[in-house]
């Protein structure tokens, strides 16, 4: 029997990152990120990637596409598959780490609606009806599974993931008898990291501050923008990229670009939380690791921690 997968989630700015790597280093594993934007290269500062923190310990999908290309859930899961394949066959330990909930939840679940394919007339079609239509064909036709994040009344929480859903029960509708490919399935111990609010408000402004005045965060994204990627995509690329490409674009001061960025990277980390904490009613365990432990203690608790 294959050993568990370690699995380290948590908000922006909680740690995840240093407490994968002191784990990694106590018991040989190599480390899979899960979060949706390190697959990309020459996007380090905005991503948060801190690459000399690994030091020595291997690490698997970081720096795997070119910037402008674009990822996804189905295309992670396989992904993911292949690295704990090569980690494994070398006789070490694996370790996933990462804030994105949906890539984690999809692995643990084991989501295989990721292989219904876009269907761009439906989602016009769809894009175009007013919330409440929409809300009663969902009602109508589909009731929101474990495949996507739910909201509190069994819905899925956004318009593009309501989409999502009436996609996949059209596709499903379509091919009555299509077989979905199956993905190994793996045995996984979740452990979680949750910050004072107050101290996680601390780490972001400071980081973000850091970023922008000595890490360079505005120099990589107009080097971004100099080589071609269109700012639609970099707004696709999440909050960092979104912001500063319209300050360097023009369309809005650095005071309303530094601001606006804070305050949403704050939102960004709340709802993260909100994903992590509707895993858990899915029935989902994550272990929570106390706060006020030190990395070392951290350590000793996942090794203990049955």
């Amino acid at each position: 029997m294959e050993e568990e997968i370690t699995v380290i989630l948590g908000p922006t700015a909680s740690g995840k990152t240093s407490l994968a790597v002191a784990l990694a280093k106590e018991t040989g594993a190599e480390i899979i990120s899960a979060d949706s934007r390190q697959v990309y290269r020459d996007m380090n500062v905005g991503t948060g990637k801190d690459l000399a923190e690994y030091g020595m310990v291997p690490y698997h999908l970081i720096d795997i596409l070119d910037a402008g290309e674009k990822y996804n859930l189905a295309r992670f899961q396989d992904d993911f598959q292949a690295a704990v394949q090569k980690i494994r066959a070398k006789g070490r330990r694996v370790i996933l780490c990462g804030g994105t909930g949906l890539y984690i939840q999809s692995l643990v679940q084991g989501f295989s609606n990721t292989f219904v394919p876009e269907n761009k007339p439906l989602r016009q079609e769809l894009e175009a009806l007013p919330d409440a239509e929409l809300a009663s064909r969902l009602k109508a036709e589909f009731t929101a599974g474990p495949d996507l994040s739910s909201g509190p009344d069994g819905l899925p929480s956004t318009r593009k993931r309501s989409i999502r859903v009436l996609e996949i029960a059209a596709f499903k509708q379509e091919n009555p008898g299509l077989v979905f490919p199956e993905r190994e399935q793996y045995d996984f111990r979740l452990f979680g990291l949750d910050p004072p609010v107050e101290l996680r408000r601390t780490r972001i402004s400071q980081r973000l501050k850091e970023r922008v005045q000595q890490q360079g965060m505005l120099e990589e994204v107009e080097g971004l923008i100099a080589s071609g990627v269109p700012p639609e995509t970099l707004e696709y690329y999440g909050l960092e990229y979104k912001y500063i490409s319209a300050f360097l674009l023009g369309f809005l001061r650095y005071d309303e670009m530094y601001t606006r960025l804070e305050t949403e990277i704050h939102r960004y980390a709340k709802r993260q939380m909100t994903f992590f904490r509707s895993m858990g009613k899915k029935g989902i365990r994550i272990n929570w690791i106390p706060f006020e432990l030190s990395l070392k203690e951290k350590v000793k608790y996942m090794r203990e921690c049955r």
